[in-house]
């Protein structure tokens, strides 16, 4: 049995609790995230600084360790910009009003078969 389950279900408890309360406050969100980010980063630097780890060196581990966890690409480039690219999308700023337009009517029909959907399914259920 194990003895620290406990705790890690109080913990996590703890975490939503504090994600909820900060999900409708995205900017006190953001700041706190990135406040921790950066603590990160800096004890990292001064671990690093304090081991004698040259720059170089710090540069392979790092692309080594992202490319290996797949964070170096989602993290520079991102997921959106990677779809859009396979599948040959525009971007934004290159697309007509006519076409913006012609996705949000597409988005809208997806939108009213999603209700229609859920509509049956909660009519099944009964």
């Amino acid at each position: 049995m194990n003895t620290n389950r406990p705790i890690v279900i109080y913990l996590q408890k703890i975490v939503n609790k504090i994600r909820i309360h900060l999900s409708h406050r995205p900017f006190l969100y953001a700041f706190i995230g990135s406040v921790g980010v950066v603590l990160i980063w800096r004890g990292l630097w001064i671990i690093a600084d304090d081991m004698y780890i040259p720059g170089w060196l710090s540069l392979v581990f790092g692309l080594i360790i992202s490319g290996m966890t797949g964070i170096f690409v989602s993290m520079f480039i991102g997921d959106k910009i990677i779809i859009s690219g396979i599948k040959e999308e525009k971007r934004i700023e290159e697309k007509t009003e006519d076409e913006i337009k012609e996705e949000e009517v597409s988005l809208i029909e997806i939108k009213d078969d999603l209700e229609e959907i859920k509509k049956d399914i909660l009519e099944y259920k009964k």
